[in-house]
């Protein structure tokens, strides 16, 4: 059985790991919880899927964010998310992911809508933070909408510069056109050009949604390993601390709740680094 509560609880059995100064990727991750493993794509690591799905379905994707202050590093070319489809991330049948999957005895396709963590490792020159945070943290509007309304930024200042109108319609459709990050990663290419062209989206993280930030968020502790999952209401926070101490000693651990500020709340279990 294996599920996001298993992954972090190997995670608070080799916390000593997480002092050293070693690349994330680094890190002895449990390779029989995990169905890929891969650098320089997402995702970074995905657990595996469990034929019973009743308590825990496994299947999460994982991104390892590695940063050398107290701000999150920026996401390149993949915007955060708290789930995403898996049929957008294997594509094509030599896909390297979808092989790892196979291998590892996943039936892909029986969870197409994974969730996704972060796993934040921030340091200071005397303290770490480590975060195994849900995507939905960063995600306080949705991507299309995020990417549609930086293109109409775009667009308002151009007409500005341009001093040119139009219609309210013709705006929205543009704005609408402009919304999905699949057609940015495609590369383009251009008749009589040398060279050919393809945007990458990156994103950086707001104040407002920098867990790592002690100021915003106080409860997030230095020196301490945390994991936090969304609590939308009481039954969200039953479900997670079930969940939680069927996999972990709740008794070592502190358990909270922290308000985004754009997002509402979510539970914290957390654990001194140096316990």
């Amino acid at each position: 059985m294996y599920s996001i509560y298993h992954f972090f609880e190997h995670l608070v059995t080799n916390k000593e790991e997480f002092v050293l100064k070693n690349p994330l990727d680094e890190f002895p991750f449990d390779s029989e919880m995990l169905s890929c493993k891969n650098r320089g794509i997402f995702p970074d690591l995905a657990i595996k899927l469990n034929t019973d799905k009743n308590i825990f379905s496994g299947g999460e994707l994982i991104e390892l964010k590695n940063s050398k202050s107290y701000n999150v590093s920026s996401f390149n070319s993949t915007i955060p998310t708290g789930k995403k489809e898996i049929a957008k991330i294997i594509k094509g049948k030599n896909s390297i992911i979808k092989k790892q999957m196979e291998d590892a005895g996943d039936d892909i396709n029986s969870l197409p809508i994974r969730d996704v963590y972060y796993l934040i490792r921030g340091r200071t020159k005397e303290n770490i933070k480590v975060i195994l945070v849900h995507g939905s943290f960063f995600e306080t509007i949705k991507s299309a909408d995020l990417i549609s309304q930086s293109f109409g930024q775009v667009l308002n200042e151009r007409l500005q510069e341009k001093e040119l109108k139009i219609e309210k319609n013709v705006k929205d459709l543009l704005m609408n056109i402009f919304s999905e990050q699949e057609n940015f990663s495609k590369v383009r290419n251009v008749d009589k050009a040398s060279v050919k062209l393809r945007f990458r989206i990156m994103t950086e993280v707001r104040t407002e949604g920098n867990i790592l930030d002690t100021k915003k968020y106080p409860d997030i502790l230095n020196n301490t390993i945390n994991l936090i999952i969304p609590c939308h209401n009481e039954q969200d926070e039953e479900l997670t601390a079930k969940r939680f101490s069927i996999v972990c000693d709740i008794s070592q651990f502190q358990k909270l709740k922290i308000k985004h500020h754009l997002n509402g709340y979510f539970t914290v279990f957390r654990q001194d680094l140096f316990q």
